[in-house]
């Protein structure tokens, strides 16, 4: 059993008798007053059969009318009407694209639900769906339209619950646009977006789980990803005399293998740091040495540490190989996406959430990923966690992955990610009001 600590809100326990009379409040560290959990699951429950229809239709109007990075207007638009419809004042990002929205008293400790809404370059591939998208050659295959209905609809119930007194602090919601680009993350927070947060928690479809259950772990949970493209110049001749002459190809092949085995020995092999070259080329014909060559590739790593030597480590060992063999080698390093690296007590109020709104068995270990996600860059800067929502329909023989002109959810998982949200961002709020909030949560290690 998930036992009542620092990381779960008085009254949030599972397993708390219905009550009966009014809703029972109870006092936050401000003074103020808090949902109860026996309270929490039967308002819940209310509010999602009134509003779950309309969120999967607000999720298929998405999917129908995808939009890529930066481009998100008519996306944006509909979000900041239904966010000002409940009473709430939306503020749009200055590109236009994206918006944050805060819930609760504006002084308040503060927790960030982020969602993420653009969608991918691919054809929607799906077969017999009405909400197939209306635009070629663009889709919501990433599952970004089911994250941006779970998020409006938690700040739908959050804000019923401000309105009422119940919200023991502040909870901002984050709309970001250009996650697949990426950089919308970096937009959010040049526009004062995290600005006051103390926490940030995210969702994100996974259909390798079954809906109902929430995949947690701690630390490293996505990778960084770099990518890097390498030009090697010098002066060219004829095979025939490869020693009058820099042998190009032979030092190009030297950089291909050499630095991704050099650059592992560097730095410590649980750092997962990887150079992997996905593109090389040189010359045109066979008996001739070309004067320049490339080679393009990424570079993936689960540190944060080691993510940020790595530049400067690439750059050393290929002066190195280059010098070796007496041509010139220029580094063009592009900066994507920082390791994705779980809090621990994130994780926990997570895990004692999903106790509450799913069962005890509800979270369960999820692996690394050696993908990206720019919600790292939210967790340089403020303690929180991403979870993975399970979308996959239970006992379902389907194979979807993401970034798939096929994919799919069971859009059930609609209504499971808005309990998971409100229940975490209650958690939180009330750990955060608690006297000794800086205390660390013991045994929250999960995976």
């Amino acid at each position: 059993m998930t036992q009542s600590g620092p990381g779960v809100m008085p009254g949030l326990e599972p397993g708390d008798a219905p009550q009966e009379g009014p809703v029972a409040e109870r006092p936050a560290a401000d003074g103020g007053a808090s949902l109860g959990g026996a309270a929490l699951q039967p308002q819940l429950d209310a509010f999602l059969s009134e509003r779950e229809q309309e969120l999967i239709e607000f999720r298929r109007d998405l999917h129908m009318h995808p939009e890529l990075g930066y481009a998100e207007y008519r996306t944006t638009d509909q979000i900041v009407a239904a966010l000002k419809a409940a009473g709430l004042e939306p503020k749009v990002l200055p590109r236009g694209t994206g918006l944050f929205c805060d819930i609760g008293p504006e002084d308040g400790y503060t927790v960030a639900l982020r969602a993420d809404i653009d969608a991918l370059p691919l054809q929607d591939e799906k077969e017999g769906v009405p909400y197939r998208s209306t635009v070629p050659g663009v889709a919501h295959a990433c599952g970004h339209d089911v994250h941006t209905a779970m998020v409006l609809g938690a700040g739908l119930f959050l804000a019923q619950q401000a309105a009422a007194g119940l919200l023991p602090g502040r909870v901002r919601l984050l709309f970001q646009p250009a996650e697949e680009t990426p950089g919308g993350a970096l937009d959010v927070i040049a526009g004062g977006g995290i600005v006051g947060v103390d926490r940030a928690f995210a969702l994100h479809c996974d259909p390798r789980i079954e809906v109902g259950q929430l995949g947690l772990r701690t630390g490293a949970i996505t990778a960084a990803c770099d990518k890097v493209y390498v030009k090697v110049t010098g002066p060219g001749g004829h095979t025939a005399r490869p020693h009058l002459t820099a042998d190009l190809v032979y030092a190009l092949a030297k950089i291909v293998t050499e630095l991704p085995a050099a650059l592992s020995r560097r730095v410590d092999p649980r750092s997962s740091l990887s150079l992997v070259w996905g593109r090389v080329s040189a010359g045109s014909v066979a008996n001739a040495i070309p004067d320049d060559g490339i080679a393009e590739g990424t570079v993936r790593c689960l540190d944060d540490e080691a993510w940020h030597r790595a530049p400067e480590m690439v750059r050393a060992l290929l002066d190195s190989v280059a010098a070796a063999y007496d041509v010139d080698a220029s580094l063009e390093y592009r900066r994507g996406v920082p390791p994705t690296v779980n809090e621990a007590t994130s994780v926990q109020m997570f895990r004692d959430a999903a106790a509450l709104v799913l069962g005890e068995e509800g979270a369960v270990p999820t692996p690394q990923s050696l993908g990206g996600e720019d919600f790292g860059w939210y967790l340089e800067s403020v303690p929180g966690a991403l979870a993975r929502l399970g979308v996959r329909r239970p006992g379902s023989a389907e194979e979807y992955d993401l970034h798939r002109g096929d994919f799919d959810v069971d859009e059930s998982c609609i209504a499971v990610g808005v309990r998971v949200l409100v229940a975490t961002a209650l958690t939180a709020l009330w750990d955060g009001n608690r006297p000794n909030a800086e205390d660390p949560v013991e045994g929250s290690k999960l995976a």
